[in-house]
């Protein structure tokens, strides 16, 4: 049996689940039955998905972290107003909050990127094609012929595989 989901405010189980998109990114809230109407979950107006982010890395003694950054002096509390950093070093200076809302958010912390299937397979084939002019290089340089004719050979094939390509 697959591990219940928390609640992300308290830890109790969570029976109420919020997925929110803003700017194309889909963030996800795990609350229990309590943490959810506490928070307003029912009156759209009331709630923020913010404040609750928020909520996991705040000191519960004080409300706050105290921590702010040092190139331009933003505090958690100016994120939760605005929704975004001041600065690139509010990164390095929030890692610690940041690491783990972005791993609850996406597959990891580290943004690895998409790149479409079409221009990896051009990319491969020009690297493919440059390794293969300079293998013929060599060749004819060590007079090698054999070897030269047939990397001649291969660049033609793969010229032709770039052609295809392009035509699609």
């Amino acid at each position: 049996m697959a591990n219940p989901l928390k609640c992300d405010v308290c830890e109790k189980p969570a029976t109420v689940h919020l997925t929110q998109i803003v700017n194309n990114k889909v963030h996800k809230v795990d609350l229990c039955e309590e943490c959810a109407q506490a928070k307003g979950v029912t009156d759209p107006s009331g709630f923020s998905l913010a404040d609750l982010l928020l909520k996991a890395s705040l000191n519960p003694e004080t409300g706050a972290s105290g921590v702010s950054c040092e190139q331009c002096g933003f505090t958690q509390n100016d994120f939760k107003k605005h929704g975004r950093f001041g600065c690139p070093a509010c990164y390095d200076s929030f890692k610690g909050m940041l690491d783990p809302m972005l791993d609850n958010m996406h597959k990891g912390t580290a943004h690895t990127g998409k790149v479409p299937s079409r221009a990896l397979e051009r990319k491969s084939l020009y690297d493919r094609l440059n390794k293969l002019e300079l293998n013929l290089n060599d060749a004819v340089k060590a007079e090698n012929y054999e070897e030269a004719a047939r990397c001649r050979d291969e660049i033609n094939q793969v010229k032709q595989s770039v052609g295809q390509t392009h035509a699609r």
